[in-house]
């Protein structure tokens, strides 16, 4: 058995800073996606070692006490036997204590964005790498499609005139605005209350704007072909899909989840009751993978709620089979090219791991009980140990190139990996525990999802406030608010950055001046 040893006495804390920043750069992750990070912006938050981190309250040590199957600390597996009974039955399923170094997949692609911006690149232009004018003249196209239908079938609008492009890209303007002051209804632009906003009213009127969200369409009419729910939003979600894949390479590191779309603060506060449990009853779920070391959302998928059947969303959400399809679609692109997938609970399994390492695609999952899919694996391995367990302490079997840990540190938490090598050191630096030994797949795994965790709790404010009923707008804007965090990425990475030294608000800003054709160049903040 591969136990790890207890932790270290602590360090200083100077010290753990300057270790968790050296263990944290190795890892290669950037920082400060936003360039709105304090002083101490050059720490991961995993780490937990600056004064303002999660951990300088209280509240970290009852978050590490959470354990993974929610039983309490030394609690007695159920169903247990003689370890020898439960090794011999390891060794059945051709898993073993013997483990054996396994070399990293070597990356075979550069990572980064694919072309140089000139220093005058414009937030516009950014933003146009994955929105282009074509784009938008099509939604000009399908937008008076749809007005010339709707007036045929229910009556003229002698109000309606034909939109322009330029209204078009000044209607998106005003919604992305939203995304920026966070008003409850981008309405309120034009009201003479707090989210009022008369440097931008002035370009077009509340009525016009009413109009043209009234008629607004992607794409106006189902094709006798067409089958899919969001036939009204799959070919912009195709052109935004080319757009991610033309303009950025992702880094070898990547994760699967689900980014944080929650309500605004600010419409939970003043929508009614009424509105509120209409927008809990959300009909799909959005999933992404994500580069782990710039943010950058590499790629979209959407799952709806069809309807109540066993393929539903209700159905299936808490169902191997759904996120292993999840999965699947959203690593369609990813194969040969050796990219390490971090997963959460719900996607880990065994025979999805398998799968995806015959495309040459590896992975570091976090693994559970109630959750996952243990199919193949030890049930010794998913048993609490009826001994007291050290903080540090972890055992692990190997099947192949597949490695299967179970960690302890205040509870026990389980890893599935291909990616990592199962005799290889990390270590898990705390500011008030000092260094916590455990594998190296243990230290990624936190390391990078921790840093997911810091770019949803950033990239979630600037999501676009307005909340339409129908499910293909709401995938529209939730599509748009990624482009622009994206955009932003790029910005960020590009020469143009060192020149105006935007933060993400004031790039949004900028974009929406730029939209709505306003000349000044200026950010407010």
């Amino acid at each position: 058995m591969a136990e790890g040893g207890g932790g270290p006495a602590r360090r200083k804390a100077l010290s753990l800073l300057e270790a968790a920043r050296s263990r944290y750069e190795s890892l290669q992750i950037s920082d400060d996606v936003f360039g709105e990070s304090g002083q101490d912006s050059s720490g991961n938050p995993f780490y937990s070692t600056s004064a303002d981190s999660r951990s300088a309250a209280s509240s970290q040590d009852e978050d590490d006490d959470e354990e993974d199957e929610g039983r309490p600390e030394g609690a007695v597996p159920s169903g247990p036997g003689p370890m020898e009974e439960e090794e011999e039955e390891a060794e059945k399923g051709g898993w073993t204590r013997s483990l054996r170094d396994v070399p990293p997949p070597h990356f075979k692609d550069g990572s980064g964005p694919t072309r140089k911006m000139p220093l005058t690149a414009s937030a516009m232009d950014f933003f146009q790498l994955f929105v282009p004018d074509n784009v938008l003249k099509n939604m000009v196209v399908q937008t008076n499609m749809y007005a010339k239908k709707y007036q045929e079938r229910f009556g003229s609008d002698d109000a309606w005139i034909d939109v322009t492009l330029t209204e078009m890209k000044a209607f998106l303007g005003y919604m992305i605005s939203t995304s920026i002051h966070h008003c409850e209804s981008v309405l309120s632009i034009w009201s003479s209350g707090f989210y009022s906003n008369k440097s931008i009213a002035l370009i077009m009127t509340q009525t016009r704007f009413e109009k043209i969200l009234k008629y607004f369409h992607v794409v106006a009419f189902r094709s006798s072909q067409t089958t899919h729910g969001l036939y009204k939003i799959q070919p912009f979600l195709d052109s935004l899909q080319s757009g991610f894949d033309s303009a950025f390479r992702p880094s070898q590191a990547q994760v699967l989840h689900e980014p944080l779309i929650d309500e605004d603060p600010v419409f939970i506060a003043t929508c009614t009751e009424r509105e509120l449990r209409k927008r809990k009853k959300r009909k799909f779920s959005l999933w992404v993978r994500q580069c782990s070391s710039t943010g950058f959302i590499c790629q979209i998928y959407v799952h709806l709620k069809e309807g109540s059947g066993a393929d539903g969303l209700d159905a299936l959400m808490n169902k191997p089979q759904l996120h292993s399809m999840v999965a699947k679609n959203l690593c369609q692109n990813a194969s040969g090219k050796n990219y390490i997938i971090f997963t959460g609970p719900s996607i880990t399994s065994l025979n999805l791991f398998e799968e995806f390492e015959k495309q040459e695609i590896y992975c570091c999952g976090l693994l559970s009980t109630r959750k996952s899919d243990c199919t193949g694996l030890p049930p010794s391995m998913l048993n609490n140990p009826e001994t007291p367990q050290s903080r540090g302490q972890y055992r692990i079997r190997m099947k192949g190139n597949m490695s299967l840990i179970c960690w302890y540190n205040k509870g026990h938490f389980r890893f599935l990996t291909n990616a990592y090598s199962p005799v290889q050191q990390g270590v898990i630096i705390k500011r008030k525990s000092g260094e916590i030994p455990c594998p190296l797949a243990v230290e990624a795994f936190a390391a990078h999802l921790s840093y997911i965790c810091k770019y949803d709790d950033k990239y979630s404010k600037y999501f676009i406030s307005h909340k339409p009923n129908k499910t293909w707008q709401q995938v529209f804007w939730f599509a748009i608010s990624i482009a622009i965090n994206n955009a932003y990425i790029l910005y960020k990475m590009s020469e143009a950055y060192h020149v105006t030294r935007y933060s993400r608000a004031q790039f949004g800003e900028r974009l929406v001046k730029e939209l709505l054709g306003l000349d000044d160049t200026s950010p407010s903040h």
